[in-house]
């Protein structure tokens, strides 16, 4: 017999009466979220997230071009997203899907819009040289909150990378011998993705897997930094949420943000010490 369409009844009624009491299928906490592990390649701007087996490599690439007439003093920053059928079978690869389309339009609000990145120190020579940095985000598996594994492997990658320090010699732009330069940024985004059911005894969940957002009737994305600065707010769904609740949530999102934070440093200064050892 084939088996039939996921979610099934039964799965949909199993995960409903698990989390009314507050206990979700992978043992965590609603409030819960899975651990990241960064993993850096060997080359400056790549890096590998995965988030459970919610997996996605991000890379940053950088050239020099001619800046657009106006804005003449500032760098360019591009986002690519690619969610190919190798990441689920939901996906397609002709026509983008709708999450596809949410995804990489948050991902451009977060690591883009926010000025994450200071643009004017990009600029080599004001209207002639700027550095065009182009951020590729390959989403290799997902199973649940694409988005939030999405957002934390670009910010990863846009602090790992490293541009060569040029010199400007008349009409020529060389790069120097000295060591590349890191990115000037004015902060560090992060992204938390809840979920909310259709039952109102049952909490919302903290980053969730595919099965619990498939089954969500609205699932509410908060982005922000370390320092309680909010970056982006959306909504999705027709779950409706009063301001204490949104609150609430933008309170457990801060206190998440100040860990990831640690937790990313933790790892940078880790690569940056192991390739400084290989330099030696």
């Amino acid at each position: 017999m084939p088996r039939p369409p996921s979610p099934s009844i039964p799965e949909k009624e199993f995960l409903y009466g698990s989390l009314k009491q507050s206990l979700r299928l992978d043992g965590r906490n609603p409030l819960e979220m899975r651990t990241p592990t960064l993993t850096f390649g060997p080359d400056l701007g790549w890096v590998e997230c995965a988030m459970g087996k919610t997996r996605v490599i991000a890379q940053v690439e950088g050239k020099m071009v001619k800046p657009p007439p106006e804005r003449p003093l500032e760098g360019l920053i591009t986002i690519h997203s690619e969610l190919s059928p190798m990441a689920s079978s939901e996906y397609e690869s002709i026509r983008p899907s709708e999450e596809e389309v949410t995804i990489t339009r948050m991902l451009d609000k977060v690591l883009r819009r926010s000025d994450v990145v200071d643009k004017e120190s990009l600029c080599v020579l004001s209207g002639q040289r700027v550095w065009h940095l182009r951020l590729t985000i390959h989403c290799l598996a997902d199973a649940g909150n694409m988005l939030d594994c999405a957002c934390l492997a670009g910010v990863v990658a846009l602090k790992h990378f490293r541009r060569p320090e040029v010199e400007v010699v008349g009409e020529e732009h060389d790069p120097s011998e000295r060591a590349p330069l890191p990115l000037s940024m004015h902060h560090t985004p992060f992204c938390f993705t809840f979920a909310y059911f259709p039952d109102p005894t049952i909490l919302p969940v903290l980053d969730p897997s595919h099965l619990e957002q498939r089954l969500s009737a609205g699932l509410m994305s908060v982005a922000l930094n370390a320092q309680r600065e909010l970056c982006v707010v959306q909504k999705a769904g027709g779950m409706p949420l009063d301001q204490q609740e949104v609150l609430r949530i933008v309170d457990v999102a801060v206190g998440k943000a100040k860990e990831l934070d640690k937790l990313v440093e933790t790892r940078l200064k880790e690569d940056w010490a192991g390739r400084t050892v290989e330099v030696r």
